[in-house]
């Protein structure tokens, strides 16, 4: 009468093929485990690794989360791997816990049946015997000292590693990634999809516009890096320079002025004088253009000269704010890295 004893039914521990482990001839003890009378199917079972204790009877605090440990991968699935850390006791690594920043397909496409890994416990489940593993966990979470690495106004310099219709993701390190949104691709022309001027795998330089460690998103831009002419502006003046400039907007206490073609700046009115409803700017504006920049084609080259001289009509003292003027200012603010210059009546 003969019984068979499975190959999983030989050892806790996983065995390939039962020649690994016993030879012919050899006297066991197993215990029995299923008797089949059925006369087509005469059948005994035995088991070998029944008559030795669970390893998971002695798991219960052994292993806490958190811990580092070591172990061999036995098998791999598309969706994970699994790692003896003991005869008997396996946990799993899912294929989500292995990279900080591959999206993996599969879990093949990292480790190896036979690897040795080191891994961190995610969660311990003795009631269903599991063992949760984190492979990315053990070296250490990249996004802790992003804060201090990429500072919003660093410059970066990577690769392109995915595209959608809004913008393109740029890898800066492992586990890290910024995102350059279409808007702050190009100062120059308007993009309708990020395709025109960026494919995957190129590299690009940009600059961090702005950093959330707890989203772990960032924001880059390609455009800020490229001169214009506001940080022309910004670069050839200082604070306390009095420049001359065109109001192109007044609301209160603040104006919008245009410092020349492209530049605008902030300006306080506080030490304005207030608006005379019966005096008028050269040339004539309604109200209703009072709030928009006036035709520059209708200013002639009396407008011309003012640009770079200043001069009030007629030298006299200056009109009433009001927009289509130009105007003496004093640089109260420059902002190079937001591109603002902030002004006050000179």
């Amino acid at each position: 009468m003969d019984a068979l004893l499975h190959v999983s039914d030989i050892a806790w521990s996983r065995v390939n093929k039962p020649a690994d482990v016993l030879s012919l001839g050899q006297q066991i003890d197993v215990k029995v485990l299923k008797i089949s009378t059925d006369s087509d199917n005469r059948r005994i079972s035995v088991g070998l690794k029944q008559l030795q204790p669970h390893p998971w009877d002695a798991v219960a605090g052994k292993y806490n989360v958190g811990e580092r440990v070591r172990g061999t991968v036995t098998r791999v699935a598309e969706f994970g791997a699994f790692v003896e850390l003991e005869p008997g006791i396996e946990g799993l690594i899912h294929v989500s816990e292995m990279s900080w920043g591959r999206k993996l397909k599969s879990a093949s496409t990292l480790v190896k049946a036979g690897e040795t890994v080191e891994a961190v416990i995610l969660g311990v489940n003795s009631g269903e015997r599991r063992i949760s593993l984190g492979l990315k966990q053990a070296l250490g979470d990249p996004w802790t000292e992003v804060a201090e690495r990429f500072a919003a106004g660093t410059a970066i310099e990577g690769p392109v590693i995915s595209i959608t219709k809004f913008g393109a993701f740029v890898q800066l390190s492992e586990g890290v990634e910024g995102m350059i949104h279409i808007s702050d691709m190009s100062a120059d022309k308007r993009i309708n999809h990020p395709q025109e001027v960026l494919k995957v795998g190129q590299l690009v330089k940009a600059q961090v516009l702005a950093v959330d460690t707890e989203k772990r998103q960032m924001r880059l831009g390609m455009k800020q890096l490229v001169p214009s002419g506001i940080d022309e502006y910004i670069a050839e003046h200082k604070e306390g320079d009095v420049v001359t400039g065109r109001m192109i907007e007044v609301a209160g206490e603040h104006a919008r002025v245009e410092l020349g073609e492209g530049i605008q700046a902030n300006c306080r009115m506080h030490a304005a004088s207030p608006v005379s409803p019966t005096t008028q700017t050269e040339p004539e504006l309604s109200s209703a253009a009072r709030k928009v920049k006036p035709d520059l084609s209708s200013l002639g080259s009396m407008l011309q000269a003012r640009w770079k001289g200043g001069t009030p009509a007629g030298g006299t003292e200056p009109d009433p704010v009001r927009a289509g003027q130009v105007r003496k200012f004093r640089i109260a603010k420059l902002d190079p890295a937001a591109k603002k210059i902030e002004l006050e009546l000179a």
